[in-house]
């Protein structure tokens, strides 16, 4: 990935700690940790939670931790961290809505070498902690109704995991409703589609993009760079932006 020159490398570790943990991430901890205080994003008393939720990961065995994450978010479709489906669903407007933000990120440079969507929330925190930060609270700022939402209802769980979004609401700014949002979390049921989910995934799996498999694309565990803050991340090329590979001919 091109040489970081703002200060979003906080949104990177962000992404790392949302998804799926691999040994090279825990190893990571130190590290990302560094990032953190260092850029100094958060209020101390969150900066302070967050930073004891990375201890705890690193401390316990990567198998458990795996087997917790696939429970809590690869199950139903109320903490998905695909963003477009709390929007949309699978209607045919979540396609075009990939399709723009796609765009978005050719335009930045971004190419993506991973079979993810390009709505997946840790892949979005990647590319904007290449960019500069106004256009990172701009992008989170459309999306931060859903990211209340899911955060919301992983505080309901327990989960520790509502702590990133607690993070990214407290960098960006919480959205006009976010006190309905959070009331809705509180008086949900349980997720629907836990209990139907083999029925659902076979009949409304969707292709986008070339990807013949969408449910493998999420299953697919990459292998990893060895460099500590790029360790556990999606696999993405960043080159310069459209504009400036026009005024160069394409080159590089």
């Amino acid at each position: 990935m091109a040489a970081l020159t703002n200060d979003c490398l906080t949104l990177r570790v962000l992404a790392r700690l949302m998804a799926y943990p691999e040994q090279p991430l825990l190893d990571a901890m130190p590290r990302m940790i560094e990032v953190l205080r260092g850029e100094a994003w958060f209020p101390p008393a969150l900066a302070g939670k967050i930073e004891a939720f990375m201890r705890r990961l690193a401390s316990r065995p990567v198998t458990e931790l795996q087997e917790e994450y696939v429970a809590l978010f690869d199950r139903g479709r109320a903490l998905s961290l695909h963003l477009f489906e709390h929007v949309h669903g699978e209607s045919r407007d979540r396609g075009q809505a990939m399709v723009d933000l796609l765009e978005h990120y050719r335009t930045g440079g971004l190419v993506l070498d991973a079979r993810e969507l390009p709505d997946y929330l840790p892949l979005m925190l990647e590319y904007l902690s290449t960019r500069p930060r106004a256009e990172a609270d701009e992008l989170l700022g459309d999306a931060m109704g859903v990211i209340v939402l899911v955060g919301a209802r992983l505080a309901e769980r327990g989960s520790d995991y509502a702590l990133l979004f607690v993070a990214l609401e407290t960098a960006v700014g919480s959205p006009a409703d976010a006190a309905s949002l959070k009331r809705r979390a509180a008086t949900e049921g349980p997720d629907p589609t836990i209990q139907k989910m083999d029925e659902i995934w076979q009949d409304e799996q969707v292709t986008f993009m070339g990807n013949q498999d969408p449910a493998g694309a999420c299953d697919a565990r990459r292998a990893l760079p060895p460099d500590p803050i790029t360790a556990a991340g999606i696999a993405v090329r960043v080159e310069a932006p459209a504009d400036e590979r026009a005024a160069t001919g394409g080159r590089r």
